[in-house]
């Protein structure tokens, strides 16, 4: 259950960038919120839903380290997750809505 939590928890951290204009939830930028900051927030909600991750997995027990494949893998699943809020903020999307 606490996988399919995280799953949950992970899409919808993932699209959330493309679907929120204010800069990390907080401050409205003049010239709007562009690809560049999107990213960087993609990458700090990464972190933001590993450290939920280390939490449940530290919940049930001890931690199992981990190598860099596990991080290459798990990033690029993040970034698979992001897609349909990408897909939505760029190309479906009309211009000026």
């Amino acid at each position: 259950m606490e996988v399919i939590l995280l799953l949950a928890i992970a899409l919808i951290a993932a699209n959330l960038p493309f679907f929120v204009e204010r800069l990390f939830f907080v401050k409205r930028l003049a010239a709007g919120k562009h690809l560049g900051w999107r990213l960087l927030e993609l990458v700090v909600l990464y972190f933001v839903v590993g450290g939920v991750g280390l939490l449940l997995e530290k919940k049930g027990g001890d931690i199992h380290s981990q190598n860099w494949e596990f991080y290459a893998v798990t990033a690029s699943l993040f970034m698979v997750f992001a897609f349909p809020g990408f897909i939505y903020r760029y190309l479906w999307r009309k211009k000026g809505t």
